[in-house]
């Protein structure tokens, strides 16, 4: 049985709801209440790690909107596992935007109908405000000697990485390491499988989304390594610096979490306007410094290079058009019966 899989309907069930902005009454959305008071209400389905982030960012953003409007704004924001984020939009969750950890969660609500074609090129970079990439956080002193990805698929070493099936990072997190393999290998597609396959074998338990994997190394102390997020390594080197360092692999991937706007529910909702100001604003020199100062690397690029402390600026990585693309990366490795799916199944033979 697959670890993890029984936590994947606490993790959809257990979305963080964070309200920005002046309540009022029992105030519902913007077709309650925005005739009386000019308060508007928008909902932002997101993935698991960017908590802190969007909790900080609403906050300037209902600042900046009531500034250049005079119109108060509130957000709810939802958080799990981004695939799970993005099937729970398509099965009704009313999100009027969407910022998910990578673009084919939001092209499978694209394809539902509630996007409008052509929405990666409607924001820059890929309709990506801020990137990041993927590294190693192991446990103060690195008891196990992890430095790169062939010391994941070593015996006795206990990974941890979520589920690629409803984790947005969990599918950064294989790409990477499948790339690792690829240049070891030199395109030896056996050598390749047989690689990634002894690492996930390696894997101790596979939470449904990155937050809870975190969550199982960092709270419950289960494992040796945690494949992780880059921007969730350092906040937990940062609340807990005598406990855990980040490893950067010799190899990475440059990760881009994708935004949009829910068209359907905004253009019912009458949210369109306020919805593209919402991510509009994430470009804003402001936005940008607070991405940084939350472990994500700024698309601005001027800005990023003032977190050159902060980040590794130099390290090597591929990106998703090394896969020919999403819709590509996702046939080819992580639709039913792809390349995930029988390596996974060789781990339980």
């Amino acid at each position: 049985m697959r670890h993890g899989i029984l936590k994947k309907v606490v993790a959809m069930g257990m979305s963080a709801v964070l309200l920005t902005g002046v309540l009022t009454g029992c105030g519902g959305g913007e077709k309650d209440n925005k005739e009386e008071n000019d308060t508007i209400s928008i909902t932002n389905v997101s993935y698991d790690p960017t908590r802190e982030l969007y909790a900080e960012y609403n906050k300037i953003f209902v600042e900046h909107y009531k500034k250049e409007t005079g119109k108060t704004v509130e957000v709810t924001q939802s958080h799990g596992g981004s695939g799970s984020q993005a099937r729970s939009v398509i099965e009704g969750n009313e999100a009027d935007v969407v910022t998910l950890a990578l673009a084919h969660d939001i092209t499978l609500i694209e394809e539902a109908g509630m996007i409008k074609e052509g929405w990666l090129s409607e924001f820059e970079g890929n309709s990506s405000p801020y990137t990041s990439t993927i590294t190693f956080l192991v446990r103060k002193g690195n008891e196990k000697g992890i430095k790169d990805w062939d010391d994941l698929v070593k015996e006795g070493v206990e990974v941890i990485t979520p589920d690629p099936k409803s984790s947005g990072g969990a599918c950064w997190n294989f790409l990477a390491a499948w790339y690792y393999a690829d240049k070891k290998y030199n395109g030896d597609e056996e050598s390749m499988k047989k690689f990634v396959s002894d690492l996930y074998k390696n894997v101790l338990v596979m939470d449904s989304g990155a937050r809870g994997a975190t969550t199982t190394f960092v709270e419950n102390g289960q494992g040796d390594v945690l494949i992780a997020w880059e921007n969730e390594a350092l906040l937990s080197v940062q609340e807990h610096p005598d406990d855990y360092e980040m490893i950067t692999p010799s190899i990475s991937i440059k990760a881009e979490p994708s935004v949009a706007i829910v068209d359907e529910n905004a253009d019912k909702n009458g949210t369109q306007d306020v919805a593209k100001a919402y991510l509009e604003y994430l470009y804003s020199d402001e936005a940008q410094k607070l991405a940084g100062q939350n472990y994500y690397r700024p698309s601005n690029e001027e800005i990023l290079k003032t977190f050159s402390d902060t980040f590794d600026l130099s390290v090597n990585m591929c990106t998703i058009d090394d896969f020919g693309g999403w819709d590509q990366a996702y046939k080819d490795f992580f639709d039913d019966d792809a390349i995930f799916d029988e390596i996974y199944s060789s781990t339980n033979e």
